[in-house]
Formats: C-alpha cells, sequence, structure tokens
C-alpha cells in the first residue's frame, strides 16, 4: 500500500484547519504532511477519513467537525454535496470574499513576482446579493433508471447526473424554462440520449437570459438533426412562457467534451437574443460568448476603465477584445480605441456594436496582438494605455515579449485566473511597476476568483 509518512489510505485523521486552497478546500498537516479536506474551514477541528495518498500530500474526506468555524453556515442548497458546482455555500459570504482576496495573495507568494509582498491587495468587490446571478445553464439531459427524464449536472469526475430543478445560483428564468422542457420531454416521450448505447436524441439543454431585456433563448441540443413533436413542444412552451423568443437546435453528434456542434438550427423566434450592458446592446446568439454574471461584469469593467485612469487625449488598445465589450465602454471618454482578436466573428460583432453606438473612434482587427501591436507601432500608432483580457490560461508567451518590446505606460490586466496572472507577473514586472491587485467577485458561493491588476510602466 502506498504511504506517506506512514499515512494510509482509509485512516482516520483529527487534525486543526490553518486555511482554505485555491479550490476551496481546507488545508490542515498531519505530522508535517499537507492534508486537502474539501468542506473543511479555517480554525475548525475535524476528523477525515484519507482518499488518496500521494508522495507530497494527502486528499481526506469530512467525516465530522469536532470544532465548527464561527463563519461556518448551512448550505442553502439540497444537492450543494453531490453536484460539486459550488464549493463555498458552507462559508458565510464576508469570508468568501476574504477568500478571493487570500487567493490572489497565495498565487503571488507562489510565483513571487518582483516586490510581490508589498503590492497593494484591494478588498474584493462583492455582490449585494450573491444568489440567482447566472444568465446562462447547460444541462445534461438524461433518463434515470425509472425512465423520467431529468436534467442535471454531472457529480465532479463522474458521468453520475445530479438531477437539479432549483439551483440557487442561476437566474430563475432559466429554471422555470428549464423545468417547463423537463416536463414537456416528459409528456411528450421524446427519446432522450443514451450515452452506453449513443442511441437517443436530446443530450443537452442550453438556457439564456437578457437580464436587461428579459429574453429567454432555448437551445436544445441533440445527437441527429430530428427532434420529435418539435411543434407540439415549441406551442405548448412558448404559450406557458411567453419571454421565450428564441428556440434553436444545435447538433452534435460526435463523442466529445464540447458540448455543442457546428452545425445550429433555426426552429422558432428569433435567432439571437439582446442583452444590455451599460450603454452597449449585444446581439447573443447560441454559441456567442458573453460574461455569466452581468451584474458584476459592469463593476469589473468600472474598475478596468479606473485603472487605465483614461483621459481625453489618450490612445487605448483593448487586447483579446472579443465583441468590443470593454474598449466600446471607454470609447467615449478618449481619443481612439483599437480593439483585436483572433475570431473574427467576433470582430464582425465589435464594428457592429461601435455603429450602433455611434462610436466612430474605434478601430477593430483580427489578428494577434504579437502581430498587430509591431505593426501599429512601426505605424505611428504608439497607445497610452493596454488592456489585455486574456482566457484562464493567461497571456501567450508572444505577447508578453510583445508587451515588453513595445510598452506603453499603462498596462490594465484583467485576470479570470490568479495564478497565470502572477506567473505572468514575473516576466511583466521586468518593466511595469504593480500599482495594485482589485479582486471581484464574479462567482459568488465558487471558488473562482477575478481580478484587475493596475500596472505602470517604470520610469
Amino acid at each position: 500500500m502506498e504511504t506517506n509518512h506512514n499515512i494510509q489510505l482509509g485512516q482516520t485523521l483529527t487534525l486543526p484547519i490553518k486555511r482554505l486552497g485555491i479550490n476551496g478546500e481546507g488545508i490542515g498537516y498531519f505530522k508535517k504532511t499537507i492534508v486537502f479536506v474539501p468542506g473543511a474551514l479555517p480554525s475548525e477541528t475535524i476528523t477525515a477519513e484519507v482518499t488518496k495518498v500521494m508522495p507530497r500530500f494527502v486528499e481526506a474526506s469530512l467525516i465530522q467537525i469536532n470544532k465548527a468555524a464561527p463563519d461556518r453556515v448551512t448550505p442553502p442548497c439540497r444537492v450543494y454535496d453531490e453536484c460539486g458546482g459550488c464549493q463555498l455555500q458552507h462559508l458565510e459570504y464576508e469570508s468568501q470574499l476574504d477568500f478571493k482576496k487570500d487567493v490572489v495573495k497565495q498565487a503571488m507568494a507562489k510565483y513571487k513576482p518582483a516586490d510581490y509582498q508589498d503590492y497593494t491587495l484591494l478588498p474584493t468587490l462583492g455582490m449585494e446579493t450573491p444568489w440567482h446571478y447566472r444568465n446562462k445553464l447547460q444541462f445534461q439531459v438524461r433518463q434515470n433508471h425509472e425512465g423520467t427524464t431529468e436534467a442535471g449536472l454531472y457529480q465532479a469526475d463522474s458521468h453520475q447526473l445530479v438531477a437539479i430543478d432549483d439551483c440557487l445560483v442561476q437566474q430563475p428564468a432559466t429554471m422555470t424554462t428549464l423545468n417547463k422542457i423537463v416536463a414537456l420531454l416528459n409528456k411528450y416521450g421524446i427519446p432522450i440520449y443514451d450515452e452506453q448505447k449513443n442511441s437517443g436524441i436530446v443530450k443537452t439543454i442550453m438556457i439564456r437570459v437578457g437580464i436587461a431585456t428579459k429574453e429567454v433563448q432555448l437551445v436544445f441540443i441533440t445527437n441527429s438533426p430530428k427532434l420529435p413533436k418539435k411543434q407540439a413542444l415549441i406551442a405548448e412552451l412558448t404559450e406557458a412562457i411567453p419571454e421565450v423568443v428564441s428556440i434553436m437546435q444545435n447538433i452534435q453528434q460526435k463523442k466529445t467534451s464540447l458540448v455543442m456542434g457546428d452545425e445550429t438550427l433555426h426552429l422558432w423566434g428569433k435567432e439571437s437574443i439582446e442583452e444590455h450592458l451599460g450603454d452597449l446592446v449585444f446581439d447573443l446568439s447560441p454559441r456567442a460568448f458573453f460574461q455569466l454574471n452581468p451584474e458584476q461584469t459592469a463593476i469589473l469593467y468600472e474598475e478596468a476603465r479606473k485603472a487605465l485612469d483614461v483621459q481625453p487625449t489618450d490612445t487605448i488598445v483593448d487586447a483579446y477584445c472579443g465583441v468590443g465589450t470593454i474598449g466600446l465602454s471607454l470609447a467615449k471618454q478618449v481619443s481612439r480605441v483599437r480593439g483585436m482578436d483572433t475570431i473574427p466573428a467576433a470582430i464582425d460583432d465589435a464594428r457592429r456594436n461601435a455603429e450602433r453606438l455611434g462610436i466612430t473612434n474605434s478601430r477593430y482587427e483580427v489578428g494577434t496582438a504579437e502581430e498587430l501591436l509591431p505593426h501599429w507601432f512601426t505605424n505611428g500608432f504608439k497607445p497610452d494605455g493596454i488592456v489585455v483580457d486574456p482566457p484562464r490560461t493567461g497571456l501567450d508567451e508572444t505577447l508578453i515579449q510583445a508587451l515588453l518590446r513595445y510598452p506603453s505606460k499603462k498596462l490594465v490586466y484583467v485576470s479570470c485566473n490568479p495564478s497565470t496572472l502572477a506567473r505572468d507577473l514575473v516576466k511583466l514586472t521586468r518593466k511595469y511597476t504593480v500599482d495594485y491587485l482589485q479582486s471581484v467577485d464574479m462567482f459568488p458561493q465558487t471558488a473562482r476568483a477575478e481580478v484587475v491588476a493596475k500596472l505602470t510602466l517604470k520610469a
């Protein structure tokens, strides 16, 4: 049996919990060995059973809380322990916000960018009501042993479906629509996809709501172009829920972890729904990317604007611009905005959004920053500020080199992963000083942390 400092699989340990790890799990030590215990909180003494033994750490499942933390609360969700979609419902919200600031601190301590001990870490900006915020759901559909159709999420690391009819972090309109659809799939006996047999039709339901417009879009993701009884389904659904204005079907016949396939059919109503963010108006088609928490997105972008400290004469570059959100939100306060993205459809949307807003001082181009920045520089366009909002993987190495070779006075890094931010700051701090780090809670009840970093070019 694999052992670690004589710790064995199945062994029961009693230990104090010191802090939370980056995934929201409790961290304690047993005879100098680090122990990860999901569900445990700092200041608690707990008993746990060892479930995994690795050379440098062990994982254990919580059996008993011997001394509870003062900020422990009872999770309101019925399937919290099974579902795994949220990690922090058992922690008071104020403490969740402290944790997210601490996650940023932990990331900096791990990668150690220049002068990281002196960085100003501002308190996390949270939500007044940290529930019912997600504007989109993507739930798997399966038949249970009794032959009843259910929708929900897979348990962590499994294909065991947890049926969910009341998700507390979803916008209520998405759940109302989902529950009606599931009832109709049962009523009409629609064939449901069976993973083992690779047969059946309906695989996944995607629902998105425009928070500002109340418009709802439904997408059936199916294993074949066929969708039996679709006219009856559509008629009943739209009569019951008039907010549903767009019904689409996406065909995904491949066995892959990608939820959506390449072909999308228009079944009924509009092809996209409308959403507003500040002055901006967005048309959201089934595959268009849009932030999952618009209320906090507005705050995140406001923080990006604040960090850029924009002046009327400034020229700004929005790298990873997507459909233009950040750049267009500050276009009226600056001289010029240039945006870039590698996805042509996003650039088309950014141009259309600029036109719709009457913004004439923006220019959007398809390409990578490492190609476009040098080209713009040599043609006399030297930005005063650059904002980057990369995916979870962080900045591309060639973009980091471009930012170091063609620096601007101000650089703002909007990050959805403090670890890759800290890693990238190791290189960026050769040329830039980190003024502050502002964490923003985009996903309450989960361990995910967003952060806006304000950087200034060294003199």
